[in-house]
């Protein structure tokens, strides 16, 4: 069963592009990855799965229900991790946790419990005297206390430190192997690498590219620098030009003959010719 799907789902802000024609599917107990840079629309179709803002045309089904006719179905079964979590002031972090599971009509007491005390979380203390870490960490147990079916988590760990981000993808992990589907949206991309099986790209709200993360890092385009002077100007194939010392740095995904051809024709010291790492893979994406 298809825990996400969607089908030609547009959204616009009056003439502003949201998402555009986005055919999204995310089967039941799958470890997903969303990427794209800040801007590509990855927060607009996660409210849209949501119910938070209507589609502008288009469809989209969570567990096989629809995402406006069936919003509050979908709720019931979903914990939500926006990027940014805005709380009542004043309220103690144990309070807003009741409320949220009293939202739910469950008793979350235990499983908040243990979430607290894994992320060293102070439930004594005003929200609004927390840090950004601990506000996220409130927000984290919120999204996963009532233990849903599907977690749906935007941008997950700004302002955590390396060690609750550690202790916090282990228990995503230990979810997952219980059945929970989690979507995970982030443009930090070792986060989708070492925890997802399959991710979509996303880039100006159109979906670019959508598969195993272990094809998504396979591409032709070389990390080539050169130390000299060399003319690249109409080269078709080069992406990502920087200045390096005494150089040029760039990713080559054109004819390598007419690369070296122009090589030729400068004056070259050195030349390296490497596999890009991970960030480069997707910046090859992003500009292609």
């Amino acid at each position: 069963m298809e825990a996400i799907c969607t089908k030609n789902l547009t959204k616009y802000y009056g003439k502003a592009r949201g998402i555009t024609g986005l055919d999204l599917s995310v089967e039941e107990g799958e470890y997903f990855g969303f990427i794209g840079p800040n801007g590509a629309g990855k927060s607009t179709t996660i409210r849209t799965l949501l119910g938070l803002i209507f589609p502008t045309s288009g469809s989209a089904q969570v567990f096989g229900k629809d995402i406006v006719k069936q919003k509050e179905e979908i709720l019931r079964e979903t914990g939500y991790l926006p990027s940014e979590a805005l709380f009542y002031p004043g309220m103690k972090v144990r309070d807003v946790l009741k409320l949220s599971s009293g939202l739910r009509k469950r008793d979350c007491s235990q499983e908040a419990k243990n979430l607290c005390e894994r992320l060293q979380l102070d439930t004594s203390r005003k929200v609004d005297e927390l840090s950004f870490g601990n506000r996220k960490k409130v927000a984290i147990v919120c999204a996963l206390q009532s233990r849903p079916k599907l977690l749906i988590l935007d941008e997950p760990t700004g302002g955590l430190d390396p060690l609750m981000q550690r202790e916090f993808f282990e228990i995503l992990r230990e979810r997952n192997r219980e059945g929970t589907t989690i979507f995970l949206s982030s443009h930090v991309l070792s986060e989708i690498q070492r925890n997802c099986s399959r991710a979509a790209v996303i880039r100006e709200g159109r979906m670019i590219a959508c598969g195993s993360v272990e094809d998504l890092a396979k591409t032709s385009a070389k990390r080539v620098s050169v130390h000299g002077s060399v003319n690249l100007e109409g080269l078709e194939g080069v992406k990502d030009l920087q200045s390096a010392d005494e150089g040029v740095s760039f990713l080559y995904s054109g004819d390598m003959k007419h690369l070296l051809q122009r090589l030729s024709e400068g004056s070259v010291l050195d030349l390296s010719v490497s596999e890009p790492d991970l960030e480069e893979i997707f910046l090859h994406y992003y500009v292609q």
